[in-house]
């Protein structure tokens, strides 16, 4: 069977930031240009992000945004299929058998319950919310995917989708392929603008579509230590150049490496620089997502959703016939 290759995104926000691109976006684009005989598959994860946002306006909204950014930032609709799982019901059924196949204390011990209840809030967490991991192991096995780009706060979801395939193929016979995360260890966990991992949850994100000066008042926004102008800087321990350094090539990495560590250089060159770097970088994105419109995802869509629909519907006949689902 040919390697299968998948990831997805939630539409949680106005925008992606550039941790959801460095982090798994683009190592996805680039396998695109290496993987050359695999199959590609990136979703929207309207489904996930229903948990948290329930203005269907809103939704609606953000799903645009984050489907005209996948073509933005390069994916190639003629390469890499993009789909929505919410038109696609075995997304659904599968998560239902899988739920059955799951016991409490395997989420229990997830992340993001583990979180909420150290925080005290786990009353409040919704049960879609508590089996985010099951509907994430549905969209990966669903395709028989191979490898599953994410980052690191991403891994246990996918060693989850590789235990629950086992335990369902040792039951019911070989039915899914057993899923591997791809992480880049160099972006597995892009920092933010305050020091911790960056996310929107914590605000201290820089988006790939904010404009110039909110690019600029967020890049004088990250936090830094005392060291003096005169001082040797160890590089990987400033949020400056642990942003920066994305931005960057080899050979530019090396000789912003190298100024760190000399001395003289100042918090405030640092950040002057890291902005010219990121300006540059993003305007050409933020340019072509704004020449691409919504009919024109939309169109992407329903083109894609009959082959989806068939790989899909192949698969979850398989799994209810094996389960004892079907009668016929």
């Amino acid at each position: 069977m040919t390697k299968r290759i998948l990831t997805g995104l939630k539409p949680t926000g106005e925008q992606l930031h550039i941790g959801n691109y460095f982090g798994a976006i683009k190592p996805f684009i680039d396998l695109t240009h290496t993987e050359k005989d695999a199959e590609f598959f990136l979703f929207l994860a309207n489904m996930h992000g229903f948990t948290q946002l329930h203005d269907p306006k809103t939704l609606k909204e953000y799903s645009l945004t984050i489907l005209k950014l996948y073509l933005a930032i390069g994916i190639n609709p003629n390469k890499v299929f993009i789909y929505n799982p919410a038109e696609i019901p075995a997304h659904a059924q599968l998560n239902r058998v899988l739920s059955c196949l799951t016991i409490m204390g395997t989420m229990e011990r997830m992340h993001s319950y583990k979180d909420a209840l150290a925080k005290g809030k786990a009353g409040e967490l919704s049960v879609g919310t508590f089996n985010y991991p099951v509907l994430m192991a549905a969209d990966i096995l669903l395709y028989d995917a191979d490898l599953v780009p994410v980052g690191q706060d991403q891994k246990q979801h996918v060693e989850y989708a590789r235990d629950i395939a086992e335990k369902f193929n040792r039951q019911y016979g070989e039915t899914f392929k057993v899923p591997h995360p791809l992480i880049n260890r160099e972006v597995a966990t892009i920092t933010g603008l305050d020091g911790r991992k960056m996310s929107k949850s914590y605000n201290n994100y820089i988006g790939l579509l904010d404009d110039e000066k909110t690019l600029l008042k967020k890049v004088k926004q990250i936090a830094t230590d005392t060291k003096t102008v005169e001082e040797s800087k160890n590089p990987d321990e400033c949020n400056v150049y642990k942003i920066g350094k994305l931005f960057l090539t080899p050979e530019e990495d090396q000789a912003r490496r190298k100024k760190y560590l000399a001395g003289g250089l100042s918090y405030k060159e640092a950040k002057e620089y890291t902005f010219e770097k990121m300006r540059n970088y993003l305007a050409p994105i933020q340019k072509k997502y704004h020449a691409i419109s919504d009919e024109e995802v939309i169109h992407m869509l329903a083109k894609n959703t009959s082959h989806i629909q068939e790989i899909a519907q192949k698969k979850i006949t398989e799994v209810y016939k094996k389960i004892g689902f079907t009668l016929s």
